[in-house]
């Protein structure tokens, strides 16, 4: 299984599925509405978004909201678990890393 987007002309259902735009630290990333956080990064090839305590990267790990791995700032809401909040259009995410909260 890929965590990729399958391209609309390719999609063998026929879904019309309704596009959205994320920025993630300034980065602009399409995703399409009913995607998680998570789901529109990782379908961007970023598997990793924050840094832990010992520098080693964090990403997606459990995918279901309880590791905490994937926390995220959502506009001005910090701590935000990626794997469970959806994507709406417009969002600013920034990433956050526990090395720089610890400097």
């Amino acid at each position: 299984m890929s965590p990729r987007r399958v391209p609309v002309e390719s999609d063998a259902t026929g879904r019309h599925d309704r596009p959205l735009r994320i920025t993630v630290d300034g980065e602009p990333l399409d995703g399409i509405a009913g995607q998680s956080l998570a789901g529109v990064m990782l379908a961007a090839d970023r598997l990793a978004w924050r840094r832990g305590p010992s520098g080693a990267a964090r990403g997606a790990f459990c995918g279901i909201g309880v590791c905490f791995d994937c926390v995220v700032t959502v506009g001005t809401e910090r701590d935000v678990r990626a794997c469970r909040r959806r994507a709406r259009d417009g969002d600013v995410v920034t990433t956050q890393s526990r090395v720089e909260e610890e400097e």
